[in-house]
């Protein structure tokens, strides 16, 4: 996959159950539908307090 911004070439890695696309050139993050919303949800569960 190219970069749609550089054209540069992107690697694809796996956080969290999701792949995400970064140029190794101007370091974009291309993200598929949905996939911004998970990772957010994801982070604040993650640094919500613990239940009691």
């Amino acid at each position: 996959m190219q970069c749609p911004k550089c054209r540069g070439s992107m690697r694809t890695y796996e956080r969290n159950g999701v792949h995400i696309e970064q140029c190794d050139n101007c370091r974009g993050i291309f993200l598929d539908y949905g996939e911004l919303e998970t990772l957010t949800r994801m982070e604040t569960q993650f640094h919500s307090a613990p239940p009691p």
